[in-house]
């Protein structure tokens, strides 16, 4: 099964839309870790409905006008990732959760490290939050895009206060 993709320019460097079957199936970074996704075979299309949508509502969120996405979204994954990336999508624009929250929420709350290694295989970015989810001590922890991406998205949304663990 293909998929189409475009790219677009934003403030946390290019992103990769993905579609498949008429629904986001990605949002990857520009410096993507090999295989965190699989995608399957790629082709680009920059007049596919769903992403020149998404690249708007993404535009629109980069601008501070947009705090919720309305995209039909294509997760690929586990029954647990699927769980996780679920919770994902009801952390509000502008609050986080640590990932023993995140555990809870799906009822398994000795899963904190999978929800953590849920949470890194996300492969819709941004709009499945999981720049939201911090660790424990309330700073900030790995991100696919980067800690600088995921600081920036967190300003951007009105928490800059969360600090950067090394």
């Amino acid at each position: 099964m293909s998929s189409s993709f475009t790219l677009m320019a934003s403030p946390v460097g290019t992103l990769t839309l993905v579609a498949r079957n008429q629904r986001l199936a990605a949002v990857l970074w520009e410096h993507e870790r090999e295989n965190r996704v699989c995608l399957g075979e790629l082709q680009r299309d920059d007049d596919h409905p769903l992403l020149r949508e998404t690249a708007r509502q993404l535009g629109e969120y980069f601008a501070g006008t947009r705090q919720r996405f309305e995209l039909a979204l294509d997760f690929v994954g586990t029954e647990f990732q699927r769980q996780v990336w679920a919770a994902l999508l009801t952390i509000p624009f502008g609050e986080t959760r640590s990932y023993s929250e995140i555990a809870r929420q799906i009822g398994n709350p000795s899963a904190v490290r999978a929800v953590g290694a849920a949470n890194g295989r996300n492969p819709i970015s941004i709009i499945a939050p999981c720049h939201r989810v911090i660790g424990a001590s309330g700073n900030l922890t790995g991100f696919a895009g980067g800690l600088q991406a995921k600081q920036y998205l967190l300003a951007l949304e009105g928490r800059q206060s969360l600090a950067l663990e090394w």
